[in-house]
């Protein structure tokens, strides 16, 4: 004889609920209360339907439900019967009703217009200089389409599978031809590794460098300030982060002498965030160096491609042959972040090391291999220098306009850093106000801004009056640059005078 529940559950059917999942849902809390005992038989599924006057399909997918999340069993001729559980089970949550049931979050801070439930959430601002915000008005979408259709009707079956963990090899191909192009990067194929983003790269470079003897203790020199996602990463691989000060021509060389590092990371075509350019008596000076006490510069290019007046200047990597620089991409600034391709350059002799860490791990691929090879053919039929060019073009006008609008708003009580080059300059100003405080002002005003502070490190930003602020500008409508200024100005006007 079946045991009765000792509450018939009431299904509704105004809800976005499933029947049976309202069902199944019912006799786990019956069970977990110890309404029903271990080893209790449940009704048929026929005889349940008709108690509940409803179909037998419902039924028997919520017995399927509650057998394969193992509250259940079901024998030949036994029928279906509650399985015992362990002990605790009663600690178990389930929705005490029929409605959808969310996630209780912490309490949050409340910001207008965000996501509370994103890590970086996104604020609605009239005037967003986001720093690496792109511009995507030239996307060639028609072509990315036609490519990207090309591919999944020629190639599907295979794409669907394991790529080669170290990129598709005919994307390698072109990625060193444009490079070799665009960057003046010596490098072949082999030397390139493709992955999904940056912080994935560098994880795959510190695993491989662990494998060799730089020194009785693993440091890296950084740039002070600089991109935290570099002394971040190997920071928690047990590196000993260095930070290195800066002068007016990139990373001073006299303090990274005295640093004692084996491995340095640099931004030299475009300095992040002060976005001054490395001369080329400090890159060669810093080649020597590497070659002198044997150790191994990251060099990050991440926009190196965007200089709007005179010629690009080509990477530290390609100075000299076999040069000891690990050299890192990527496609976010140049086409778009949702593709997903970053690459590094490795030098030939780390290629052994690396191999030796795949082993060790057998990663597999990151980045979609439809996507390489849509992009690979995007290269090889001179989409992206012409899209590069394109861009090149509009982010100069938006440069230029900003660096004007600037001048006109803020005059003499603002000085700039760091333009002709990139995707955002530094705006410095002199004011008795914190930098939160000056930030927070200005998003009052609907204006996105960010301070350099963040980058400065545990030590923090030097304690002066003088305060640094990130502006973009490559994501901005052009018909918004002057008048966003305008609000910046008149935002920290009413704050403070500076």
């Amino acid at each position: 004889m079946y045991e009765i529940m000792k509450q018939m559950p009431t299904l509704e059917e105004d809800t976005s609920r499933p029947v049976y999942v309202q069902l199944s849902d019912h006799i786990k809390r019956e069970i977990m209360r110890g309404e029903l005992a271990e080893d209790a038989k449940l009704p048929s599924i026929r005889k349940l339907a008709e108690m509940l006057g409803i179909s037998s399909t419902p039924v028997e997918w919520a017995y399927q439900q509650l057998i394969a999340e193992g509250y259940v069993y079901s024998q030949p001729r036994r029928g279906f019967r509650v399985r015992a559980l362990m002990d605790g089970y009663g600690a178990i949550q389930l929705p005490m009703d029929n409605k959808l049931h969310h996630r209780i979050m912490p309490e949050q801070p409340q910001y207008p217009d965000t996501d509370q439930s994103a890590i970086r959430p996104i604020k609605n601002m009239a005037y967003d200089f986001h720093m690496s915000r792109n511009d995507f008005s030239l996307f060639p979408y028609a072509k990315w389409q036609q490519y990207t259709n090309r591919i999944w009707r020629e190639e599907a079956d295979e794409l669907l599978f394991y790529g080669d963990p170290q990129g598709e090899s005919g994307l390698r191909c072109e990625i060193a031809n444009y490079l070799g192009q665009f960057r003046g990067v010596r490098c072949s194929p082999e030397q390139i590794v493709v992955g999904a983003e940056q912080h994935l790269l560098m994880t795959l470079l510190v695993q491989t460098l662990l494998k060799l003897k730089l020194g009785s203790v693993h440091s890296i020199g950084v740039e002070r300030p600089g991109y935290r996602l570099l002394p971040g990463t190997f920071r928690h691989y047990g590196y000993q982060v260095v930070p290195i000060p800066l002068d007016e021509e990139g990373l001073d060389l006299t303090a990274l002498e005295r640093a004692g590092v084996k491995l340095v990371g640099v931004s030299p075509s475009h300095q992040f965030p002060m976005g001054m350019t490395m001369p080329i008596a400090r890159r060669l000076a810093l080649l020597d160096w590497a070659e002198r006490e044997q150790a191994y510069i990251i060099e990050d290019d991440y926009d190196g491609e965007f200089r709007y007046h005179g010629r690009p200047i080509p990477s530290m990597q390609g100075l000299r042959e076999d040069s000891r620089v690990i050299y890192m991409g990527g496609f976010s600034q140049v086409l778009a972040p949702a593709l997903c391709v970053h690459y590094m350059v490795l030098p030939m002799e780390l290629m052994c090391s690396f191999r030796e860490m795949y082993r060790d791990v057998l990663f597999e691929q990151s980045t979609s291999r439809f996507i390489q090879r849509t992009l690979e053919v995007f290269m090889r039929e001179g989409e992206l220098g012409k899209h590069i060019r394109k861009m090149r073009n509009l982010y100069k006008r938006k440069h230029d306009l900003l660096v004007q609008s600037i001048r006109r708003h803020f005059g003499e009580q603002a000085e700039i850093s760091g333009q002709n080059a990139g995707f955002h300059l530094v705006l410095r100003i002199t004011s008795s106000q914190t930098a939160t405080t000056l930030v927070r002002a200005a998003a009052d005003k609907g204006v996105q801004v960010s301070s350099t502070e963040y980058l400065w490190g545990e030590a923090g930003s030097p304690k002066d009056s003088k305060k640094e602020f990130i502006i973009g500008f490559a994501g901005m409508d052009v018909a918004k640059i002057d008048m966003g200024i305008e609000a910046l100005a008149k935002a920290w006007d009413c704050s403070r005078s500076y």
